[in-house]
């Protein structure tokens, strides 16, 4: 399950690489001679790390990381989410990739609709950026004793744990938390990964009626049906997973071959 292990593991990112690609390269914007009428957040922003070329990967982590906790707890002194969430609309993209990064680290799920529309946005960096930030929101969505409970669970797939006694975790977690989309999905992803492809898919079905946005579980059920060779199914999922992230690695191969397969039905 290729796309769904991906998003799964995106639940461990923290945001590493995600200013790589950023450019101009940092510059302390407090000096005389800053742009006053740029959000400070913007300025917060440009301060973290660039890895440079040919550094050392593991001192620029963990600068980064120690960034990462400056720029998070500037930006929580300074923003509020709706303000963060009027600055996905700049037009300065730049500034977007700031207010995306902010709300991935500060936002609930009420910012859900705008980060998703993020995916779509022109500049390449905002996108991924965005991406990422509605995985930590996902993960966050609920009251943090549950968000802590499925974390749990999730490293608890990687031990000697039973599959019962791990499914019995998830059985709880979601009867206490209904309508965490989120638990849902990782419940998925572990039945897809124990073969159980019809379970992996009605969850996946149940987090995205609760989380339209949710592009990891779209792809997760195109995967659940590839395996029960359902493709037109599989490429209904595909497509829905398409618009709502376009950026999906494989997800636009798979589109194209299953047309190809299903020839004029994979036209409708």
């Amino acid at each position: 399950m290729p796309a769904v292990q991906v998003a799964a593991g995106t639940r461990f990112s923290t945001l590493q690489g995600m200013a790589m690609d950023r450019r101009p390269s940092p510059r302390t914007l407090f000096l005389r001679g800053a742009d006053v009428r740029q959000p400070l957040l913007l300025q917060y922003y440009r301060l973290l790390p660039d890895q440079a070329a040919g550094g050392n990967r593991a001192d620029w982590t963990r600068d980064f990381r120690r960034g990462l906790g400056k720029f998070k707890r500037a930006a929580e002194a300074r923003y509020n989410e709706a303000t963060l969430e009027r600055l996905l609309h700049d037009a300065d993209a730049e500034v977007r990739q700031a207010a995306v990064l902010g709300l991935g680290l500060l936002g609930t799920m009420k910012v859900n609709p705008n980060l998703a529309a993020r995916l779509h946005d022109e500049d390449a960096t905002a996108r991924q950026l965005a991406a990422d930030a509605l995985w930590s929101v996902w993960f966050r969505a609920d009251q943090p004793a549950n968000n802590e409970e499925l974390q749990r669970l999730i490293r608890l797939s990687g031990t000697e744990a039973s599959d019962e006694e791990i499914l019995a975790g998830f059985d709880v977690l979601i009867r206490q938390s209904p309508r965490f989309a989120e638990a849902y999905n990782q419940r998925a992803i572990f039945y897809f990964q124990k073969g159980n492809y019809a379970k992996a898919a009605h969850d996946c079905d149940k987090a995205l009626r609760l989380n339209p946005f949710h592009f990891g579980a779209a792809s997760g059920m195109g995967q659940c049906f590839m395996k029960q060779k359902k493709l037109k199914a599989a490429l209904r999922c595909y497509r829905r997973a398409r618009r709502i992230n376009p950026n999906l690695d494989g997800v636009q191969q798979a589109i194209e071959s299953l047309e190809r397969i299903l020839g004029e039905e994979g036209k409708r």
